[in-house]
C-alpha cells in the first residue's frame, strides 16, 4: 500500500512522457513563459540584494546574485533560442525533464540565500526578505503552471522553508504571514492542478480536432471506393510537381487513362461489379506504374504522374498499362474484359504550364480513342496544330449560318447481284465562308466535342429528307446519328419530330449509330434504338467490327443492319485476315438475321471476294463516289455499270 502511494506520487511529480502532443505544447509555452520567469526572480533577486547592500557581506548581495544571473542567463539563453524550434516529442520530454529537475535545486538556493540575508539590517529589512520568497515564488508558480511537477515542486519546496523559518521565528506578523502562505499555498495548488488539467484537456482536444480535420482532409482528397487519390488531390499534387520540376529542372510528364468497354459492365452486370472492376483497375495502374502517381479522377478515368521519364520510356510504360488492363478480370460474378486507352504529355518539351499538361494529355487520350483505341498516345506537335485548327473550326461553327452553309452528298449503296441502288448514305459537307471547304472528318469531331453537333444534324437530317421526297419509293436513305442525339430521350423525340414534319416515311429511313454510342449509355442507346424501330426507321451499327461492345449486347439490340467497316475491306483480296473478318462478320449478320451493308469497296477484285462470301450490298467508289443532289436522278436513271465506266 505505501509502496503504491510512493510510486503514485512519483507519477505525479514527473513529466508525463505518454502524451507528445502535451509535451510539445508544454514546450512552446515554456519557450515564451522562461524567459520571462527568470527576468521577475533576477529582478527581485538584485531588489533584495541592493536593500540589504550596505549591511550583508558583499558575497551575499554581489557574488551570489551575480552567480544566479549567469546561471539563470544560460537558462534564458536556451529558451529564447528554444523559440523557433519545433521540437519532438522526445526532445520536449528531455527539456522539461531538465526543468523539473533544477526548479528543486533553483527554489532550494535562491530560498537559501534569501533566508541567508536575514540576520542583516533592521526589521524592515528582514520583512523585505518575506516579500522577497513570498512574491518570488507566486510569479515561480505562475511561470510554472503548464508544467504541474515542476510548478508543485516550487510551491512546496519554497513554502515548507518559508512557513518554518518564519513560522518559528516569535515575531507575530511573520507567524501570521507563514500561517497565510501555508492557507494560500494550498489554494494554489488546487488552482494549478484544476488549471494543469484543463491546459491537459485543451491540448487533447486540439489534438483530436486536428486529427479529424486531418481526417477530413484525407478523405477529402480520397477517392472513396479505390482509395487513390481523387481528382482534387490530383491536381494539388500536379501543381506541386509542375513547381518542383520548373524549379529543379527534371522531366514531368503526365498520363490520362479512360477504360474502353466499361459502361457495358455497368449496365450488364450492375453497379457493384462496376466497382469491384474499378478497383481491380486501381491496383493494376498501381502495378503497372510503380512509383507514379495514381488518382482516379472521376467514373472510370484516372490520372498519372511520371517524374524522368524518356518518351521512348513513357510509350513503354503505356504499353504496359494497356496491356495489363487488357487481361480478363476475374471478378466473383463475371470474368470481365475490357481495355484502356492512354494519352500522354511531358514538360518542358510540350506543356508550359501545369493545366496544359493536363489538356494535352486529356487530348492525346482523345486522339488514341479516336484512331487507336486501346493503346497509348504521346501527344506532339501534330497535336498542338490540331489542337488550334480544331478551336479555329469551333470558332467558325458557332458564328456559322448553318442553313445556309451546311449541304449533303449522297454516296448510292447497291445490291451486287442486280446491280440495283437500293439507299443513298447522306454525307455532310461544309463549304465555311472564313475556312473555305472543311472536311466532314475534322468538323464533326469538333462539333461533338463542343456539344454543338446536334445543331448541325438537325439541319442535315431536314436537308436530306427534302431531297428523298423526290426519290422512287424503294430508294431509302441511311443517315448517321450522333452520340448526343442517340444518348437523350430529347435527341431521338427530336429526329422523329423532324421526320414527321418533312412527310417522308420512315420505314425508309436508316438511321447509323456507332459502337461507342451505345457503349456510352447502353440502357439509352438500347431505349433509343428500341423507339426509333417502333417508329419504323431501320437501325444499322455502323464500323462494325471496329469497337468493343460483345455479341450480348449485340442480340440485346434490336438492330435491322450492320455496316462492316471499311478498314476491313481495303485489299480485302489480298490480306487473309482481313478476309476471314469479313468472312465473319458476313455469318454473324446472317446468323442475327440482320441485313449487311460492306462500305469501303473501290476495286473489282474486292468486290468479286466480297461476292463470293456471300456479300452483296455494296458502298464505296467503286460503284460511285458521293454525289450532290442534283446529280442523283441522272445516276438513278442510268444503268449501274454504265454510272460505274463514266
Amino acid at each position: 500500500m505505501f509502496g503504491q502511494l510512493i510510486l503514485k506520487i512519483r507519477d505525479f511529480m514527473s513529466v508525463p512522457r505518454d502524451n507528445p502532443e502535451l509535451l510539445k505544447a508544454q514546450y512552446r509555452a515554456f519557450s515564451r513563459q522562461l524567459p520571462l520567469m527568470y527576468f521577475i526572480l533576477l529582478t527581485n533577486t538584485w531588489a533584495l540584494a541592493v536593500s540589504h547592500y550596505a549591511d550583508a557581506p558583499v558575497w551575499l548581495t554581489v557574488s551570489i546574485p551575480a552567480l544566479f544571473t549567469v546561471l539563470c542567463g544560460i537558462r534564458v539563453a536556451g529558451w529564447w533560442r528554444s523559440r523557433s524550434v519545433v521540437p519532438t516529442a522526445e526532445i520536449a520530454f528531455r527539456a522539461l525533464t531538465l526543468t523539473n529537475r533544477l526548479t528543486g535545486i533553483l527554489t532550494v538556493a535562491f530560498s537559501a540565500w534569501a533566508l541567508g540575508l536575514y540576520p542583516y539590517g533592521d526589521q524592515l529589512s528582514r520583512a523585505h526578505v518575506a516579500f522577497y520568497m513570498a512574491i518570488t515564488v507566486i510569479a515561480c508558480i505562475f511561470s510554472l503552471m503548464h508544467l504541474r511537477p515542476a510548478a508543485f515542486t516550487v510551491a512546496i519546496s519554497a513554502n515548507i522553508v518559508f512557513i518554518a523559518f518564519f513560522g518559528s521565528s516569535g515575531n507575530l506578523t511573520f507567524m501570521a504571514m507563514a500561517a497565510n502562505a501555508l492557507l494560500v499555498t494550498i489554494a494554489m495548488m488546487f488552482i494549478l492542478q484544476a488549471n494543469y488539467l484543463d491546459f491537459a484537456q485543451m491540448v487533447d482536444g486540439r489534438t483530436s480536432l486536428k486529427a479529424l480535420s486531418n481526417e477530413n482532409f484525407r478523405l477529402a482528397n480520397l477517392d472513396s471506393l479505390t482509395g487513390l487519390p481523387n481528382r482534387r488531390q490530383f491536381f494539388a499534387r500536379l501543381d506541386e510537381e509542375f513547381l518542383a520540376a520548373q524549379t529543379q529542372g527534371y522531366r514531368l510528364a503526365v498520363g490520362v487513362v479512360d477504360l474502353d468497354g466499361f459502361k457495358p459492365v455497368n449496365d450488364i452486370y450492375g453497379h457493384a461489379v462496376g466497382d469491384k472492376l474499378l478497383i481491380a483497375v486501381g491496383e493494376r495502374l498501381q502495378a503497372a506504374c510503380g512509383e507514379a502517381h495514381v488518382a482516379r479522377l472521376g467514373g472510370d478515368e484516372f490520372a498519372l504522374i511520371f517524374k524522368e521519364v524518356s518518351d521512348v520510356e513513357l510509350l513503354k510504360r503505356g504499353e504496359k498499362i494497356c496491356t495489363a488492363l487488357r487481361k480478363t478480370f476475374d471478378l466473383t460474378e463475371a470474368n470481365v474484359q475490357i481495355s484502356g486507352s492512354v494519352g500522354f504529355t511531358v514538360f518542358p518539351e510540350l506543356a508550359s504550364n501545369a493545366a496544359d499538361l493536363y489538356e494535352q494529355a486529356d487530348y492525346a487520350l482523345y486522339h488514341s480513342k479516336r484512331t487507336s483505341r486501346g493503346n497509348a498516345v504521346l501527344f506532339s506537335t501534330e497535336h498542338e496544330a490540331e489542337i488550334h485548327r480544331n478551336a479555329k473550326i469551333e470558332r467558325a461553327l458557332r458564328a456559322a449560318d448553318l442553313d445556309e452553309e451546311l449541304s449533303v452528298v449522297f454516296q448510292p449503296v447497291v445490291d451486287a447481284r442486280t446491280e440495283r441502288t437500293v439507299a443513298f448514305e447522306a454525307l455532310a459537307r461544309w463549304n465555311s465562308p472564313t475556312l473555305g471547304h472543311v472536311p466532314p472528318d475534322q468538323f464533326i469531331p469538333v462539333a461533338e466535342r463542343a456539344g454543338i453537333v446536334t445543331r448541325l444534324m438537325r439541319v442535315l437530317l431536314e436537308k436530306a429528307l427534302i431531297v428523298v421526297a423526290d426519290w422512287p419509293e424503294d430508294i431509302r436513305l441511311s443517315f448517321n446519328v450522333s452520340n448526343h442525339d442517340i444518348n437523350s430521350p430529347e435527341g431521338v423525340i427530336r429526329i422523329i419530330g423532324i421526320i414527321l414534319k418533312s412527310g417522308v416515311d420512315p420505314r425508309r429511313i436508316d438511321f447509323e449509330i456507332t459502337e461507342t454510342a451505345i457503349m456510352r449509355d447502353f440502357e439509352q442507346a438500347q431505349s433509343a434504338i428500341t423507339t426509333l424501330k417502333t417508329f419504323g426507321c431501320g437501325v444499322s451499327l455502323d464500323d462494325f467490327g471496329t469497337g468493343f461492345s460483345s455479341l450480348s449486347q449485340l442480340h440485346a439490340l434490336p438492330l435491322t443492319k450492320i455496316k462492316i467497316d471499311r478498314s476491313f475491306v481495303a485489299q480485302l483480296d489480298e490480306r487473309p485476315a482481313s478476309y476471314k473478318i469479313v468472312k465473319s462478320l458476313i455469318a454473324l449478320s446472317r446468323d442475327m438475321e440482320l441485313g449487311c451493308v460492306i462500305e469501303g469497296v473501290e476495286t473489282e477484285n474486292e468486290l468479286k471476294a466480297l461476292l463470293n462470301l456471300g456479300g452483296f450490298e455494296i458502298q464505296g467508289y467503286y460503284y460511285s463516289p458521293p454525289l450532290p443532289a442534283s446529280e442523283l436522278a441522272a445516276f438513278l436513271d442510268a444503268p449501274v455499270a454504265a454510272a460505274r465506266s463514266a
